[in-house]
């Protein structure tokens, strides 16, 4: 009887990995609820203050990329009650999200002010975000890095990964440099409401696209 091949013997298409880098940083990369609202909370609160939320994303984004990795997916896509409860609870995370950085304060008073996102509330719309279900499922399927299906996926999931660490941080970075913009309050007033406006409206779309 043949001996199945070992996860360290099974040849690596070392060219797929680059499609697959690409295609993560175009479709997963691209605008949705998790990425404007990371642009949002930096933009509104700064880094620091972001950092929890930053990495509450990237555990619950992380947790969609595994479950795709493993097929859970299939089993959840099953149960429409679940996904219909998750949306629904993401849903109402962002226009509370939405509401506290359209009357975030300005940077100038940002030192005594509260509420800014959570951990669990970034890991929440992580895992909930419709977006990240069908981004990442595309993107997954997109390339083969190796003949091994067991190592394909562990090398595939690593490889994302740090893609989702990379790309979320870039937004909240990129949405901090607005910072220097906050310092005078009417306009500081504009950036917010138009961030949280166009968070809204991602998410809305994002969940029109699930029904």
């Amino acid at each position: 009887m043949a001996l199945a091949e070992p996860l360290s013997s099974a040849p690596v298409y070392w060219g797929q990995a680059g499609t697959l880098l690409l295609t993560s940083l175009a479709i997963m990369g691209s605008p949705g609820p998790a990425t404007i609202s990371l642009t949002a909370a930096g933009s509104a609160y700064g880094v620091r203050r972001s950092a929890g939320y930053l990495a509450g994303i990237v555990v619950g984004t992380t947790v969609v990329l595994i479950a795709v990795a493993t097929g859970i997916t299939a089993a959840l896509l099953a149960l429409p009650a679940l996904r219909a409860v998750l949306i629904v609870a993401a849903a109402a995370y962002i226009l509370w999200l939405a509401w506290h950085i359209a009357t975030a304060l300005p940077a100038s008073a940002q030192a005594e002010a509260k509420g800014s996102p959570s951990v669990a509330g970034g890991a929440l719309l992580g895992i909930a975000n419709p977006k990240a279900w069908i981004a990442i499922a595309a993107v997954f399927a997109s390339a083969h890095l190796t003949a091994n299906p067991a190592a394909d996926a562990a090398a595939k999931t690593s490889a994302l990964t740090v893609m989702i660490i990379v790309i979320n941080t870039a937004w909240l970075i990129a949405g901090a440099s607005l910072a220097p913009a906050f310092r005078d309050p009417r306009r500081s007033r504009a950036i917010n409401l138009a961030l949280a406006v166009a968070l809204v409206a991602a998410t809305a779309l994002a969940v029109v696209h699930q029904f």
